[in-house]
Order: structure tokens, then C-alpha cells, then sequence
């Protein structure tokens, strides 16, 4: 939305957008910014695009619509990521193939989409099964690198609750079975994918989401099964994130505490009164702890080191 529409060149942008204006007015406030830009516009000069908004002080871009993986896409893929590391820019890779290792040379890429994701919740009927396909994908898709699923649904759903709307689109599953995708899928690039006054009506969830890393220092899967559940430890300097994402069907999991070094554990876990709410529990982190997940549920628990 911010270049004219339909004119494939990222040099026109629309009269009502300063963009500089932006970037100056978020880096006062300590954000960047990085633009969406179709591939095919910015294909026509990475060179002279990715210099010229370099020095504007945007920091990177959000590439989508390459849909394709043949060697012309592929050898875009590869020029984009070395032009725009010469100009210290980030990549989000959305509406591409899987990844294939690039982020080992290019580290500036951060993310990939490649994935079924969250978006699809706006069109897809009663009869699709978005649960199943979340506690598939940290064991298949997940395993070839990170994820642009676009997670953060506020207004959600039970399966039997679930319809598409557009305009205002649900997820399917509870409030824990997004916040704990921000844990169980790698993802360095973190997306809230909800308007911004859905989070700022309930400021105390956005918080906790916030405080979660995008990178980590170790991940491992503690427990799970393909297409029924997940369950997924993760560490980052003095904190320490277990999550839990579910399938269709109700179940309990038990987490041993005793092995995880801290004083005070938080859990927030299912509601048993609607699929937007959420409990939250502050206890001792000692001995082991047994959580109910809900159907489509999931729970999030953080420690922090002694």
C-alpha cells in the first residue's frame, strides 16, 4: 500500500506517504522499518532500490509473491540476499518456497514463509483442519528452517466455533495455542499478525508476547507426537520458555521443573470459558508440573534463571 498500485516500481511511491517521514519519526522511538514489495518490482533494480532506501534509513524488506522455485526465481533469490547484505538490509522471504540453507551464508535473511500459514484462515471453510496442520508442522516444514507462519490471532475459536471472515478473521484453536507458537516456531522475524487496537485493548497479553525472544541460545522438542501435539523447550541467555501447542484432542502433559534452574515459574494455559481467554499462575519451579491442554489448546511457561 505504500507504492502506486499496479505500477511494479518501488520508486513511486504514493503522493499521501512520506516515507522518510516514517523512518525518522520510528527511529525516535527506537523501531525499524522494512517495506512489502512485490518481487517482480523489485527484481527490475535490486541494486539501485535496496541503495536508495538503505540510505533513507529503512531497514530491510518483506519480498512476497515469488510463488515459484525454478533457477531463474532461485538465482533472484540468491542476488537479492548478497545486494542487500552489501547495504546492510534484512530479508523476510514471504510467498516462497521452503528454505534450502541460504540463511547460513546470508545471515541477514531471517525468515521464510513457505508454509500454510495463519493468513489462510481468512478464506479457508469450516471443513479445513488448521489444528492438525499446526502440530504437524514443527515436525516437517518447521525442520528445514524458519517460519513466516504470522501467528498473534486475538479473536479466537473452537474448531466447531470457526468460520472465515475476511475482514475480521479468527484462528482455530485458543489464545495459548497462539501465544505458544512464538516458542514451538523458529522464527527470528516475530510477526503480531492482528490489527494493532485488537493488542491494545489487551495490553497485559501483548506484554507477555513482547517479552518472548526471536532467537535462542538451544531448542529442543521434549515430547509430541506428529499431527496430535508438540511440546518444545527452548533457552535464551537467562530465560527459559516451555511451550505446548495441541490437536483435536484434550490432553495433560507433564513438564519435569526440576530440571530447569530458576525460583518462579509463570504458566499461562487454557481458559475453560472461552477460546480467547487465558489463566495465568505464578508458582514455585521445583519438582514437576502436569498441564491441561484443551482441545486446539497449547500453554506457554517461563522461567527466569536464579
Amino acid at each position: 500500500g505504500w507504492s502506486v498500485n499496479l505500477a511494479a516500481d518501488l520508486m513511486q511511491v504514493v503522493p499521501e506517504i512520506d516515507i522518510k517521514e516514517l523512518v525518522d519519526y520510528a527511529a525516535e522511538r527506537n523501531v525499524g522499518i522494512i517495506l512489502w514489495a512485490g518481487y517482480w518490482a523489485l527484481n527490475k533494480d535490486i541494486e539501485g532500490i535496496c541503495k536508495h532506501y538503505a540510505e533513507m534509513g529503512v531497514k530491510g524488506f518483506k519480498v512476497d509473491f515469488l510463488d515459484r522455485d525454478d533457477q531463474e526465481m532461485v538465482e533472484f533469490v540468491y542476488d537479492l540476499a548478497e545486494i542487500a547484505a552489501k547495504y546492510k538490509l534484512v530479508l523476510n522471504y514471504h510467498g516462497i518456497y521452503k528454505p534450502t540453507g541460504l540463511t547460513k551464508t546470508y545471515p541477514n535473511v531471517l525468515n521464510f514463509e513457505g508454509v500454510h500459514g495463519l493468513e489462510t484462515m481468512k478464506w479457508l471453510g469450516e471443513e479445513h483442519d488448521q489444528i492438525t496442520y499446526d502440530v504437524t508442522l514443527p515436525f516437517i516444514r518447521g525442520a528445514a528452517g524458519p517460519m513466516d507462519y504470522t501467528p498473534g490471532a486475538m479473536r479466537n475459536a473452537h474448531r466447531e466455533d470457526y468460520r472465515p471472515d475476511y475482514s475480521r478473521p479468527m484462528s482455530q484453536g485458543t489464545r495459548c495455542h497462539q501465544l505458544a507458537m512464538y516458542v514451538v516456531y523458529d522464527a527470528p522475524l516475530a510477526m503480531l499478525c492482528d490489527s494493532p487496537t485488537s493488542y491494545e485493548l489487551e495490553p497485559e497479553f501483548t506484554s507477555i508476547i513482547a517479552e518472548i525472544p526471536t532467537t535462542w541460545n538451544w531448542r529442543r522438542c521434549l515430547d509430541g507426537s506428529i499431527g496430535d501435539y508438540v511440546v518444545m523447550k527452548c533457552v535464551s541467555d537467562d530465560v527459559t520458555y516451555v511451550a505446548g501447542l495441541n490437536g483435536n484432542t484434550a490432553r495433560e502433559v507433564v513438564i519435569p521443573l526440576n530440571s530447569i534452574l530458576g525460583e518462579v515459574a509463570e504458566l499461562y494455559c487454557d481458559s475453560i470459558d472461552s477460546a480467547s481467554g487465558y489463566r495465568s499462575v505464578t508458582f514455585p519451579c521445583n519438582d514437576f508440573l502436569c498441564v491441561e491442554m484443551a482441545a486446539g489448546g497449547g500453554f506457554l511457561l517461563k522461567v527466569k534463571k536464579k
